[in-house]
């Protein structure tokens, strides 16, 4: 359709894709504020992360969502709730994949999940600057042939490459409506919210591989006042061999977490922040519904 300017237009902009495809890069880039933990792990977004783009003639509230994987608990089945929730709210589908990666069986799998949903989508190639031009091509040509985009985009989320024709596309294309959200709010998440993903964050490029998906963090207390933010946080570990990992000898790992954790969230919060962290063994947790509905922001009460 013709762009029109003088047109105020806004909606909801689902980005999905398998694990690890760069999504919540791509989020904090074109929110241009950090609200998504980054590692280079897969799965590491677990909850459905909101984060709003503000253009002159739009609003793009763009939904960050876990990776789309086949779920083995009640952790995993919940963050595809999150992926399935996206899709039907969605005035537009973002599939981002990993253009250095070839099409594979967990790719059919996404096109397959996304068959039934019916609107605009574009397809992003993401990473195009670790890849040869000439490799691309047969890439787009896989998934087109696969699945019906409106439009492709070739970009790098962590180069800003291909960015504004993307957002120029996405906003052109996006229904007639109101500015949902005042021009200086981000993201929804609460900061008690990224307090715990902030911490969870460190954590898991401190273990790197020592730890597999088995920790999550529940901020015991949050208290703010004029000058200073005081958060208790607990590690979740299921064997206590991983609680000794966390820890770490003499204490020295769960000290470095905490102190990374700190620092960003006082960068954050614009404040001093006192931050104490503890580790407790909770076995099987990942199957707890109860718990699990504790560590969804949206679920916070």
């Amino acid at each position: 359709m013709p762009h029109n300017p003088a047109v105020f237009r806004s909606g909801f902009v689902a980005l999905v894709g398998r694990p690890n495809a760069g999504k919540s890069t791509l989020l904090n880039t074109l929110v241009g504020s950090k609200i998504a933990i980054v590692t280079d792990k897969p799965q590491t977004t677990r909850n459905r992360i909101l984060g709003i783009v503000h253009q002159p003639n739009a609003q793009l509230v763009l939904m960050d969502t876990p990776g789309i994987h086949k779920p083995f608990s009640e952790l995993n089945r919940q963050m595809m709730t999150h992926v399935h929730g996206a899709l039907r709210e969605m005035d537009l589908l973002l599939l981002m994949v990993d253009a250095t990666e070839p099409f594979g069986q967990g790719d059919q799998f996404v096109l397959e999940l996304l068959k039934p949903y019916r609107g605009k989508r574009f397809l992003l190639l993401n990473k195009i600057d670790l890849v040869r031009k000439p490799k691309l091509l047969p890439l787009i040509s896989r998934y087109t042939k696969a699945y019906e985009f409106d439009e492709v985009f070739p970009i790098s989320a962590l180069q800003r490459e291909g960015l504004s024709p993307l957002l120029r596309a996405a906003s052109a294309v996006l229904p007639e409506g109101p500015q949902y959200f005042p021009p200086d709010m981000r993201t929804d998440q609460p900061e008690r919210f990224l307090a715990a993903e902030m911490v969870r964050e460190k954590l898991i490029q401190a273990t790197r591989k020592e730890l597999p998906y088995v920790t999550a963090i529940l901020v015991e207390s949050f208290e703010e006042t004029e000058r200073l933010t005081r958060i208790h946080a607990t590690i979740l570990v299921e064997r206590a061999s991983q609680k000794a990992i966390v820890i770490g000898e003499k204490g020295e790992r769960i000290k470095s977490v905490g102190t990374a954790a700190r620092l960003e969230l006082e960068k954050r919060f614009g404040q001093k922040v006192y931050l104490e962290l503890f580790v407790k063994v909770a076995p099987r947790w990942r199957d707890d519904t109860r718990l699990i509905d504790s560590l969804d922001y949206q679920k916070f009460t």
